[in-house]
């Protein structure tokens, strides 16, 4: 469970907000809150009749003031609102909703529309309240909120912030160029983590309850999609989305480092390079023309393929080693060796399958970022230990391991569950019909090519966990229980960019 004191990123906040909608809490829910924990600050210091003047811009913040100023009203507050910009460019579906309400209240609410600097009226309330820019402004203010924000602080009323004092950075509590200095800073859920900096500028600090469980911190969702995806610039060139190579393959297995490597390419890393045994690679190219083989000599992996892999593992962004890669007693050493030269380079580093397994016999932490990506036989192979029944126990336990071996681990059962030393998630997505061999494979793919686009080893693993099972429960919409592992990798695409109200599945 999270520390409900401790404060929270302006990025985590946004996934967090995304998230509560795929389980059920609307945008609109969380804004009626938002508007009625300010409304009561309010009311709790100021006797009704006073004069209100709330500052809204066309997002979110100025979608709270909205609602604040429909509850103010109704307990006997004067209100007018001060909208930053036309009504027609409100797109915030939220924001606009709230403001289509206060539309029918214009007989009672005076709207003034400040469309440019030389339109700021002067600011004459007994409260003031700021619900211009809310947690993702970056960069300095531009004109006319630049003005606004003057304008209020040269306002002789109580001042009071929703969620941030417009003008300062959420998360570092960077000045961006002025900002209003507020008497009281009310938040919501978490205090952000610029507040601490800001302390000039917000006053007293109030966090409010918008309905969100903290629960909700620990469950996997699209918001944790957009934490991972890196967005693609138009003037990207080649390479710039990460370079990863996976190592696997056997002469018994030959199917699983294809099922990766194909995954990898789907969640949208540009390069892959595949090291298997050469006859492998050389049936693996005339199936895919996408992937580019590295053909080692060895029938099953050995110390002495190390050589040829070295400038590729030198080049490669991420290394990702394990499926089908076998457990002869020379590919155990190999696994062995090739960890010691992934370290050496400095190169994050994935295990699963196989590769997990030999790892196993001499575990310790490495000195680069590292992933396992094990079911419950694997996690007893790697600890020693039988993986505990219940959930929390189990949260204990691969956490402990976790921190031993300063890893992320990715525990593959009905539920997900994804541990860091200090960070767990829970993933519900997926299937019975998943039991189907390839889909780790798949997983793979996936996690380690987020890692290769230089996402947080966490936040990958949470990523390709939840977009894993949502493709799977696509296809058994599609197919029911008769899946085979390509089927899931052909959704990747599908649930990395659609949008996040539909991409709720019923099981």
């Amino acid at each position: 469970m999270q520390n409900q004191n401790s404060l929270i990123s302006s990025r985590e906040m946004r996934a967090l907000e995304v998230n509560a909608q795929y389980f059920g809490v609307s945008l609109l829910q969380l804004m009626e809150l938002a508007g009625r924990n300010v409304s009561q600050e309010i009311m709790a210091r100021f006797p009704k009749g006073k004069r209100v003047a709330i500052v809204c811009g066309l997002g979110g913040n100025g979608g709270d003031g909205f609602v604040v100023a429909r509850h103010l009203l109704r307990s006997g507050f004067e209100v007018t609102v001060l909208l930053v910009g036309r009504d027609r460019d409100i797109s915030h579906e939220a924001a606009l909703r709230n403001y289509e309400i206060l539309q029918t209240l214009q007989t009672k609410i005076s709207v003034v529309e400040i469309n440019d600097s030389a339109a700021i009226p002067a600011i004459e309330a007994d409260i003031v309240i700021d619900a211009m820019l809310g947690t993702g402004t970056k960069g300095k203010l531009r004109a006319p909120i630049r003005q606004v924000v003057d304008a209020i602080n040269a306002a002789s009323g109580f001042k009071l912030a929703i969620d941030i004092p417009t003008g300062i950075d959420s998360d570092t509590g960077e000045v961006l160029g002025n900002a209003v200095r507020a008497d009281l800073t009310v938040t919501f859920h978490r205090a952000k983590l610029g507040l601490k900096n800001a302390k000039k500028y917000t006053g007293e600090v109030v966090v409010g309850d918008i309905g969100l469980p903290l629960e909700f911190e620990e469950f996997a969702g699209p918001g944790d999609v957009e934490l991972a995806r890196k967005p693609r610039s138009e003037t990207a060139h080649k390479g710039d989305f990460g370079r990863l190579l996976i190592i696997g393959g056997s002469t018994v297995y030959a199917g699983a480092p294809v099922l990766a490597s194909l995954a990898a390419m789907r969640s949208g890393v540009d390069l892959v390079y595949l090291a298997s045994p050469k006859k492998n690679a050389y049936e693996i190219t005339s199936i895919s023309p996408d992937l580019i083989t590295v053909k080692l000599e060895s029938d099953n992996l050995s110390p002495t393929d190390l050589e040829t892999l070295k400038p590729f593992i030198e080049l490669a962004d991420v290394v990702a080693m394990g499926p089908g890669l076998g457990l002869s007693p020379k590919t155990q050493e190999f696994v062995k060796v090739c960890i010691e030269a992934v370290e050496a380079a400095g190169k994050p580093l994935v295990l699963d399958a196989d590769g997990l397994k030999a790892f196993a016999k001499f575990k310790r932490a490495l000195k680069v970022p590292l992933v396992l990506t094990p079911h419950g036989g694997e996690y007893a192979i790697l600890t020693d230990k039988a993986l505990p029944e219940q959930i929390d126990e189990q949260i204990l336990a691969v956490q402990k391991i976790a921190k031993q071996l300063n890893a992320t681990i990715l525990l593959k059962g009905k539920v997900d569950l994804i541990c860091d030393s200090n960070r767990v998630k829970l993933n519900f997505t997926g299937n019975a019909g998943m039991t189907v061999g390839g889909t780790g494979d798949v997983l793979v793919g996936i996690v380690s090519g987020l890692m290769a686009m230089h996402a947080d080893p966490f936040e990958a693993a949470v990523c390709g966990a939840f977009v894993n099972g949502a493709a799977g429960d696509f296809v058994v919409s599609d197919f029911g229980y008769h899946m085979v592992a390509t089927d899931v990798i052909e959704w990747i695409p599908k649930v990395l960019e659609t949008p996040m109200d539909h991409l709720k599945v019923k099981k």
